[in-house]
């Protein structure tokens, strides 16, 4: 694989001489939020974060994907928090787009540089700075963690995609790959965080239609996804959410490759009674 690359916003303000007309849509089976609606009129501030804005890509939404938020955060230098989770069930997933973090998770000092993959299990003690000197980027996927009775939390897990070599899929001679960070076979997580690859020609060859909701950050490239019943451009700096048996299918046409981060909830029973409102 190439040396990777990561589209990341930087917020901006379009003129008052351009067309409003956009990609963006929500529907009752999925989202499309396009690289052009991430400005700043739309950023979001966390407690206890300094010199610190983020944007909302996901949020649990009752009818709609119910098992995760995301963030792109942007940390200034100097910024960053002592207390960045105020949730102690949720665990996260940290994934660097642009420059360098520090990262303490109980007591141990990562640098996580552009690539850069952190698991944070939940009950963890870990702070955030940025101390290079220029702006970060990363993304912060976060879900409440389903215990179960005999299963212990996973364990942390630090590393960079560089590090990790990507499983091909069956009968693509390479063109669809995955990059994955956890143990697929490892029943202690919930969720899982990856890369999912495509070189130009590569395609999901049927409309794959299943219970697991996804949150879809494209990193690289540009793509034709089906989305239900529709087909949708998407490419770099693009987001999709896509709630549970969303018909979802891609078709990478080129010129480079397409690549995103996906989100995806596994390996635990489906729950018998709706939670009470």
């Amino acid at each position: 694989m190439a040396q990777p690359t990561y589209y990341a916003p930087t917020g901006g303000h379009p003129g008052q001489d351009q067309l409003l007309t956009d990609r963006a849509m929500f529907t009752d089976a999925y989202a499309v939020i396009p690289k052009g609606t991430m400005r700043d009129i739309v950023t979001s501030f966390l407690p206890f974060w300094e010199d610190t804005r983020l944007w909302v890509l996901s949020r649990p939404l009752s009818g709609f994907a119910e098992t995760f938020s995301q963030y792109i955060m942007e940390v200034q230098p100097g910024g960053g928090s002592d207390r960045p989770e105020t949730a102690p069930q949720a665990q996260c997933v940290l994934f660097v787009v642009e420059g360098e973090v520090t990262l303490t998770l109980n007591g141990q000092v990562h640098v996580l540089d552009t690539g850069g993959y952190a698991y944070i299990p939940p009950e963890s003690d870990w702070t955030l700075h940025n101390r290079a000197e220029k702006t970060a980027r990363f993304h912060w996927v976060r879900k409440a963690y389903e215990a179960v009775p005999g299963l212990p939390a996973p364990d942390p897990i630090i590393t960079n995609e560089r590090d990790v070599t990507p499983n091909e899929m069956p009968g693509t001679e390479g063109r669809w790959s995955t990059t994955r960070f956890a143990d697929p076979q490892d029943l202690r997580h919930d969720m899982h965080v990856n890369i999912v690859n495509f070189e130009p020609g590569g395609v999901i060859p049927f409309a794959e239609t299943h219970v697991m909701e996804h949150g879809l950050y494209v990193l690289e490239g540009k793509a034709v996804y089906r989305l239900n019943q529709d087909w949708v451009e998407v490419e770099a700096g693009d987001y999709m959410w896509l709630r549970a048996f969303c018909p979802q299918a891609c078709y990478a046409g080129g010129p480079g490759r397409f690549r995103y981060l996906l989100y995806k909830d596994v390996n635990r029973h489906m729950p018998l009674t709706l939670p009470k409102r």
